[in-house]
């Protein structure tokens, strides 16, 4: 098979997504598949789409046409706000959309009359993350001028937490928007079908015994794939977390110094390596790098261990000296899968292994090395308890919050 390549266990993931599924609608919340990670592969949606998921959510436009090619009969949702230079293919592709900018959706009004078609809009509120929103004091004009528009529908609202800042969406930031969503409707004598009140983050909270409010929706994207929760990356129990791998293969293998010598300065990527004298080690090159990955994201084998990386390269030590021509498999974390998947030399493989049956809870693992001893592209030394087989834990290192 290629390698470098992802392996994706589609079944793994239904299983995941079956179940948050079944747990969310026993406190009245509903699934959003985020798709975006694996650059809205129709494998994908299809299988969140028989696993209960009835909307598929992407914040790229491309992702979601790609969806609506494959015919599958979930609503789609443009989580992005949308370009001005896309309004039309937003119209004609996404049955909903989430915005800030009133222009913009002056905008979708337009391209959705030329089409004669009706759009729906969710408004964004920010409540503190500093990412994308409408102050709370500017959605009673946002929302007056959205109902005013031919062709759009006001949809709900929403917000996201735990991305840019890494604010909790904790049940005082859950209520403050089931507020503003009561205060709206009052004002305006109207009742919003959809309060999004965020992203994996919120599982914590949602899973928990606080009320709910009004919130009735999650844009689920990496508790979904990879059985974390994005807050500190820690295992959700009864999900699968190996459900996606990243394979690359040895292409040098020798026995070498783990320090340098001679006098050195900044590395490729404008850091100074640290480096631990080991003395002799079995070190290794795998054809992968930063232009393919994050290596701080990658949780290696176990006997193996991560020490650095360049554009195309990366090196690894191992216990025992590994062949030429060998694979390697690795967990990646969500900013690892992110750029794998998007990267034109990975090839992704969707497989299936274990369909209808219960899920493993994942595995504490050991995270023994310093952040003093990385180098280059990053040192990891994660290794999952191989005596229960569970799937391992993804190390929280140079991960981004996602959705």
């Amino acid at each position: 098979m290629n390698a470098p390549r992802l392996e994706v266990d589609l079944s793994k993931v239904a299983d995941n997504a079956r179940s948050l599924v079944a747990r969310l609608a026993g406190r009245g919340i509903a699934v959003t598949g985020v798709t975006k990670a694996v650059l809205g592969a129709p494998e994908l949606g299809r299988v969140l789409f028989d696993a209960g998921v009835q909307v598929l959510g992407d914040s790229r436009i491309e992702n979601l046409e790609r969806l609506r090619h494959a015919a599958i009969p979930a609503r789609l949702a443009l989580l992005r706000s949308p370009m001005l230079s896309q309004l039309d293919r937003v119209v004609r592709t996404a049955d909903i959309s989430f915005n800030t900018e009133p222009a913009v959706i002056a905008g979708l009004s337009d391209a959705a009359r030329d089409r004669a078609r009706n759009h729906g809009v969710v408004l964004m509120v920010e409540l503190g993350d500093l990412r994308e929103g409408l102050l709370p004091a500017d959605l009673p004009d946002a929302v007056r001028a959205t109902l005013r528009l031919p062709n759009l529908s006001l949809e709900g609202l929403g917000t996201n937490l735990a991305c840019r800042s890494g604010v909790v969406p904790d049940a005082a930031k859950m209520a403050e928007l089931s507020a503003l969503v009561a205060a709206i409707e009052t004002t305006f004598g109207i009742r919003l079908p959809l309060v999004s009140g965020g992203n994996s983050a919120n599982l914590g909270w949602a899973l928990g015994h606080a009320p709910v409010g009004r919130i009735n929706d999650l844009r689920l994207g990496e508790s979904l794939l990879l059985g974390l929760d994005p807050l500190d990356r820690s295992p959700i129990d009864g999900l699968h977390t190996d459900a996606i791998t990243l394979v690359a293969e040895v292409i040098e293998s020798k026995v070498k110094p783990s320090v340098p010598w001679g006098r050195t300065a900044q590395t490729a990527f404008g850091s100074v390596e640290v480096a631990t004298d080991r003395g002799l080690v079995a070190q290794c090159l795998l054809a992968i790098g930063e232009q393919d990955v994050d290596p701080l994201g990658l949780l290696p084998p176990p006997g193996t261990r991560i020490v650095g990386a360049s554009s195309d390269h990366l090196v690894v030590i191992s216990d025992e000296p590994l062949p030429v021509g060998a694979e390697l498999r690795f967990f990646p974390n969500y900013s690892a899968l992110l750029r794998a998947m998007t990267s034109p030399f990975v090839a992704t493989t969707f497989i299936e292994t274990t369909r209808g049956k219960t899920p493993r809870l994942a595995a504490p693992v050991r995270q023994s090395v310093p952040a003093s001893e990385l180098a280059g592209g990053g040192t990891t030394d994660c290794r999952a308890d191989a005596a229960t087989g569970a799937g391992p834990r993804r190390a929280a290192r140079g991960g981004a919050v996602g959705p």
